[in-house]
């Protein structure tokens, strides 16, 4: 994605750098984490539909990422226009284990011009009319789906309109003007195409859609990131914030606000920039850069201000793949091609577990990197010193390690080993993060994670509320398995069909058999309607066979439209886990959650192929 406005302010712009300010603010982050975000920072790639690189890295990415341009509804002329592409965007990458995220760019594909037209565009009737009929499509194929989809909202868009619009939300745009009866009481204005997102979300019904609005670092008038680094912050966030307030962040008619900001730290590799422009892009690592210094520093101050300012939590997204390590050439496919960077350094590197949580704190909930033009660095070649592709090793020992517990609303997560669960960094980076650190139990030392007994809890059992297995007094759990499997099921690439099975058991005679398939990747095992009151802690028993390629497993329910489809998960590293035992895994709910539960559920993660069984039982609260 171009960036013209960028590179004219770089032209006009000062690179001047005045004395330290502050460091960052120690107050607490803002705002709820959207569920489909697993209270984890997630971490993603981009990948075209069809693809399979993801999945066949045996790293457990959260999210998976793709652009959807005019052209989308019909699969660009190749299908009818029903939206069967998106669909089957969305089946797929869930498949893989993955969370589908929409990068939706269909605006500056409209007829009549560019990003320069964008307001042009908005006052379109016509235009207007096709272009909310695709969103509607979209979000209609999202509530079929059923599963969380996170959409991203037109990149630069609304400061390509605040730019045209001389920071004027209230400009006129055909939006109930269109005549989509759905958009009937939402305003003619700027702000109201940014509404009609929300009001379609509403009128379709896709409670399970996550939507984020991007916020350009350049949108103020003053590109905060890499020229104007002089310029206080907090005037150029209030400019911003006061355009897109009454665009879907404070009440509005529409009853609901946008889930997230998205952003994108930089478009292109930054030493793409100093050679083919001679544009200085790199960011300053060090802990101590000045914020008025093109740092990471600045830019997370930058993030921490709108997150204080709209209580709203940030996507980075589209962050480049580069390396020290590339050979500064353009991109055809061969080993270190590409151009260098430090982005994923930063995040992964010696000191990665201390920048995640730097930026855990001031809101960021995911990281989702991919290639912003050809010719760039990409996680399919980027080589590290050491001969390994950099990302797919760092990252994956992050995640397969059961990554980092965001931080709650009013709260930071304190440094590297101040007992939070970030499980590090591997070895290969100095050591740095220590591996797992000693307070990565998630159970909150409840049975200390491991049982090695063979009868369930005493006062488990709930009279009556939930489901029971009749008819067996030995196993008075609410699912038991002793006589069928209760409505459980599987899916996910990794799993075949679940039984209930004899050849081990907890309580009774019977256990759920989980059967792993060769298929490396994700899995679940899940139950529809399950009766848990608000608040319960759920515990499941978990046979961990020896010699398995399972890295986590984590106990999770999710709740229905009512909460907002709501996500609660607790992950265990199988290395915390004991081997050919039973284990007890544990969720525990929210005090206001709701019942029946949409689905209550045990997610597996592999690191490789592996055929064999796991087994589920004595599932109480």
């Amino acid at each position: 994605m171009t960036n013209p406005i960028r590179r004219a302010l770089a032209a006009l712009l000062t690179l001047t750098c005045l004395g330290a300010l502050p460091a960052l603010a120690a107050t607490g982050v803002q705002g709820p984490v959207p569920s489909a975000f697993q209270n984890r920072l997630m971490v993603g790639l981009f990948e075209e539909a069809g693809q399979n690189w993801m999945r066949d890295s045996n790293v457990p990415w959260d999210t998976r990422y793709r652009y959807f341009t005019k052209g989308w509804a019909d699969n660009w002329g190749y299908g009818a226009r029903d939206g069967a592409w998106a669909a089957s965007f969305f089946t797929e990458t869930k498949a893989q284990g993955y969370v589908p995220v929409v990068t939706y760019y269909q605006l500056f594909g409209e007829p009549g011009g560019g990003e320069q037209e964008t307001l042009a565009k908005l006052k379109n009737a016509s235009t207007m009319r096709s272009y909310f009929e695709d969103v509607k499509l979209l979000l209609q194929r999202a509530k079929t789906f059923g599963g969380p989809v996170v959409v991203h909202v037109e990149p630069d868009a609304v400061g390509f309109l605040q730019f045209q619009t001389n920071s004027n939300p209230n400009t006129y745009a055909a939006i109930a003007a269109s005549g989509m009866p759905e958009l009937a009481g939402v305003p003619n204005t700027v702000a109201g195409w940014s509404l009609a997102f929300l009001q379609l979300r509403k009128a379709v019904g896709a409670n399970n859609v996550v939507l984020g609005l991007h916020i350009s670092a350049w949108a103020s008038g003053k590109d905060i990131a890499f020229n104007s680094l002089t310029d206080p912050l907090q005037p150029e966030v209030d400019k911003v914030v006061a355009f897109i307030n009454p665009a879907g962040l404070a009440s509005n008619v529409t009853g609901s606000t946008y889930d997230v900001l998205v952003g994108d730290p930089l478009d292109r590799d930054a030493d793409f920039y100093r050679l083919t422009q001679g544009a200085d892009h790199t960011w300053d690592m060090s802990d101590t850069a000045s914020l008025t210094s093109r740092s990471y520093n600045r830019y997370a101050e930058w993030l921490r201000l709108f997150n204080q300012t709209t209580g709203k939590r940030w996507v980075l997204w589209q962050i480049p793949l580069g390396n020290s390590n590339h050979l500064n050439v353009n991109n055809s496919g061969g080993a270190r091609q590409g151009y260098k960077d430090n982005r994923t350094e930063y995040f992964f590197g010696t000191s990665g577990d201390a920048h995640r949580r730097k930026f855990a704190n001031v809101g960021v909930v995911a990281l989702m990197y991919g290639a912003g033009a050809g010719g760039q660095s990409s996680y399919q070649n980027d080589l590290a010193t050491d001969g390994q592709p950099y990302l797919k090793k760092r990252a994956g020992a992050f995640l397969q390690a059961g990554g980092l517990s965001l931080p709650a609303a009013g709260t930071t997560l304190p440094p590297p080993g101040g007992g939070s669960t970030d499980a590090g960094t591997p070895p290969t980076d100095g050591g740095v993060d220590a591996g797992t650190d000693g307070g990565t139990r998630p159970d909150g030392g409840g049975d200390g994670g491991t049982d090695g007994g063979t009868q369930p809890d005493a006062g488990t059992t709930d009279g009556g509320t939930g489901t029971s297995d009749a008819g067996s007094p030995a196993d008075p759990s609410k699912y038991g398995f002793e006589s069928s499997t209760q409505g459980w099921s599987a899916t996910g690439a990794a799993l075949s069909a679940v039984s209930t099975s004899t050849t081990k058991a907890y309580a009774g005679t019977r256990s759920l058999a989980v059967t792993f398939n060769g298929t490396s990747g994700k899995g679940t095992v899940a139950v529809a309607n399950a009766a848990v009151p608000a608040g319960r802690t759920v515990t499941f028993r978990f046979w961990l066979p020896t010699g398995s390629k399972l890295v986590g497993v984590q106990p999770y329910a999710l709740e229905g439209a009512a909460a907002n489809w709501r996500w609660t998960g607790t992950w265990y590293a199988v290395g915390s886990l004991k081997a050919g035992a039973w284990n007890a895994i544990t969720v525990k709910l929210p005090s206001g959650s709701t019942t029946p539960l949409y689905q209550l559920g045990v997610e597996f993660q592999t690191s490789g192929s592996w055929t064999g069984t796991a087994y589920v039982d004595a599932v109480t609260w």
